[in-house]
């Protein structure tokens, strides 16, 4: 259901595309300007209160310690659009700002989301919204993905240099045709979708212009989130609609405790 005073610019044609390509370009602003501004101060404020030493680029499930948050995650703008893609019953998994500081931003390396997940989902079928908080274009870092490369199983990884990477792993280059990338180049207020098993990463920020993104993450409420493969240290949300496979449920109006200091680290795009 599309709200009329903001309307979701989604063709059929749109969303047959994601399926089979595992991500789309949305050019068009998913939240209205005054929120989009909100958002980005948000934000701001919470880069200038970043820990001594802590990387930008490492700002993992700030929700869990910002309930303040939830104004975008739950929104109906960003919920009419996820809902195109996986359908009305909706749970919100997680959520991440990566923010590449200019000059000396780090690459995100090759990888797959639902690797990093294993069997705390019962099925990988989560969708990534990537916002602009920022421009994103390839001479400061965009994402690239591998077009339908979400198709595939798990990859293998080796080690790479953690000095000039975000999380210390890669997909090893033989196992997909890097040459076939594509750059998700948006304006600040646009996005990105994506699926969790699409091959993804991003280069470094060697530009003189900041890169970050926020990335919400949706999947459909049918998914079971096995509580003890992550030790209680996840929680997801009821965003739409009914909680079919009776999962655990966090409150948006509050923090949660034992998160509330994950979003000074992990891993991003």
């Amino acid at each position: 259901m599309t709200t009329p005073t903001h309307p979701i610019h989604l063709t059929d044609e749109d969303v047959t595309f994601f399926d089979r390509e595992g991500y789309f370009i949305y050019h068009h602003q998913l939240f209205a300007q005054e929120q989009l501004k909100r958002l980005q101060a948000f934000f701001d404020q919470m880069l200038a209160d970043l820990p001594e030493g802590a990387r930008p680029e490492s700002m993992d499930t700030p929700h869990f310690a910002f309930p303040a948050l939830f104004e975008w995650l739950l929104a109906d703008e960003v919920l009419d659009f996820v809902e195109r893609f996986i359908g009305s019953d909706i749970l919100l998994w997680s959520s991440h700002f990566l923010c590449k500081p200019p000059g000396v931003g780090l690459a995100v390396p090759w990888h797959e989301d639902s690797s990093y997940w294993g069997d705390a989902l019962s099925e990988h079928k989560v969708v990534t919204v990537w916002v602009g908080v920022d421009d994103s274009q390839p001479e400061n870092g965009c994402m690239r993905v591998i077009p339908g490369s979400h198709s595939n199983g798990f990859s293998e990884y080796e080690d790479v240099d953690r000095s000039t990477n975000v999380f210390p792993t890669r997909i090893k280059p033989g196992e997909m045709d890097e040459s076939a990338a594509v750059d998700l180049a948006i304006m600040a207020g646009e996005c990105h979708v994506h699926h969790a098993k699409m091959i993804h990463g991003s280069n470094p920020n060697t530009s003189d212009r900041r890169r970050c993104g926020y990335t919400m993450r949706y999947m459909p409420a049918d998914v079971k989130h096995n509580v003890d493969e992550q030790g209680g240290q996840h929680a997801v949300y009821l965003a739409r609609g009914e909680n079919l496979a009776g999962n655990e449920l966090g409150d948006p109006t509050k923090l949660f405790e034992p998160g509330q200091d994950r979003w000074r680290g992990g891993a991003g795009h």
